[in-house]
């Protein structure tokens, strides 16, 4: 059944969205985090309800807006399409664009509570020994921060497997192109197609029973080496 369902193009599309989205996400929300730890400027707290707004925000209303910024007649895709371009909605960019929006305080989060947790001694240290900020960024509260950054990428991950809402909005339900695994299983359940919604859903609940088995098991051996 696992194997059958690793085979289906919504499975393909997914792992995919999945693992671009997890990229980006650590790519722009580590700054956010190390800002946010950092700073205690006026603006820090709009910054904050701002990231975590997709936790109280329902996942339909971001992807309508989503849709209408994105779409030929929003701000972007009017842009996009005077440049000669494609607009991003019902494309695989547009759902890593609402994905990484819609994922980013679940990486946002963790990190930040790591980067706040090194404190700022280990740093002054750093500090006093010659090391640049970029120097002591990355050889102390990285190192320091590590069981955090499998947090966020795992939940990362994961949240963007699970979405529904979000990319329903912005990516429609086009086969091959923006049919994610939770759109395919809801359309067959739509269509009273209940073996092919089942061979779906227990693949992705099996596929990601191992993936957080995996993750938990390589994060206590991190933990036994580094306690």
């Amino acid at each position: 059944m696992l194997i059958a369902t690793l085979f289906e193009p919504p499975m393909w599309l997914t792992l995919r969205l999945a693992a671009t989205t997890t990229l980006v996400l650590l790519l722009i929300g580590t700054p956010i985090a190390w800002w946010l730890s950092r700073t205690s400027a006026w603006f820090k707290a709009p910054i904050e309800a701002l990231v975590a707004l997709p936790l109280v925000l329902p996942p339909t209303v971001l992807g309508f807006y989503l849709l209408v910024a994105l779409g030929s007649r929003g701000p972007i895709g009017a842009a996009l399409r005077a440049l000669g371009q494609e607009p991003l909605a019902f494309s695989f960019s547009g759902l890593v664009i609402g994905s990484v929006i819609y994922s980013l305080p679940f990486v946002v989060q963790p990190l930040q509570s790591a980067f706040e947790s090194v404190g700022r001694r280990p740093l002054e240290v750093a500090a006093t020994l010659g090391a640049s900020p970029l120097d002591r960024f990355f050889t102390v509260a990285v190192p320091l921060a590590r069981r955090a950054f499998l947090a966020a990428a795992t939940l990362g991950f994961a949240h963007t497997m699970g979405e529904f809402g979000v990319v329903l909005m912005i990516g429609g339900n086009i086969p091959g192109k923006t049919q994610v695994l939770s759109i395919a299983i809801y359309d067959h359940v739509e269509m009273m197609q209940y073996a092919q919604a089942h061979t779906l859903a227990a693949g992705l609940l099996v596929f990601s029973f191992i993936v957080l088995l995996l993750v938990y098991g390589f994060n206590r051996r991190l933990q036994a080496l580094h306690p």
